[in-house]
């Protein structure tokens, strides 16, 4: 009950400060398992998108939060475990753990994620290379509908040493889906998909 009343709450909370736009351009929202990559310049892009999905999508789609950020106190861990359902990703690899188990898990579970292939946030205007992560998950569920997204302003929301949120029109523009082609190699793969994320800011 209570994740739920803080879930009303964000969501009003998004849409007052962003206005929290869902552009569908080059597919419908569609309650089949899709793997949704954007752009990465913001904590909030998690929320973003979150929010920008029907309510009928985001039951079924879990954002992959990074796992030292999103659990450095009780309330960010309670929020993205209880309200987002996030899938944790360690970013500092140890040993032989392989960092993407936690999303396949979850793709094999049915789910839908919510996936920025950068890694880590970026500062430029445009996104920094994509890393290999996107790649193996398509070569792995190649029945997974991959779903390109460009999240416009959200870094302008809250700027780097603020603590205050600043209203922004923000906007997500979700593109064409993209498969993984017979014999397309990693490093083709990943500029094309990067590509596709990036020719959405002008749509």
């Amino acid at each position: 009950m209570l994740a739920k009343a803080m879930s009303m709450f964000l969501l009003g909370l998004v849409r007052v400060l962003t206005g929290a736009q869902a552009r569908w351009h080059g597919c419908p929202p569609k309650a089949e398992q899709r793997i949704y990559f954007a752009n990465h310049q913001s904590h909030a892009d998690l929320v973003m998108i979150w929010a920008a999905l029907p309510q009928e999508l985001r039951g079924i789609t879990r954002p992959i939060a990074a796992k030292d950020y999103w659990t450095a106190s009780p309330l960010r861990e309670w929020i993205t475990t209880r309200v987002f359902n996030a899938v944790y990703v360690d970013r500092a690899r140890t040993g032989e753990s392989d960092p993407l188990e936690p999303l396949v898990q979850a793709l094999e579970a049915g789910d839908s994620l919510i996936l920025f292939p950068e890694g880590t946030r970026g500062h430029a205007e445009e996104p920094q290379p994509f890393k290999a992560g996107l790649y193996n998950l398509a070569q792995r569920f190649p029945e997974v509908v991959l779903v390109p997204a460009w999240i416009a302003n959200v870094q302008r929301v809250m700027p780097k040493g603020e603590v205050v949120p600043v209203p922004i029109l923000c906007s997500v523009t979700f593109g064409a889906p993209l498969r993984l082609e017979p014999g397309e190699d990693r490093h083709a793969f990943l500029q094309r998909a990067r590509g596709a994320v990036v020719a959405l800011r002008d749509v």
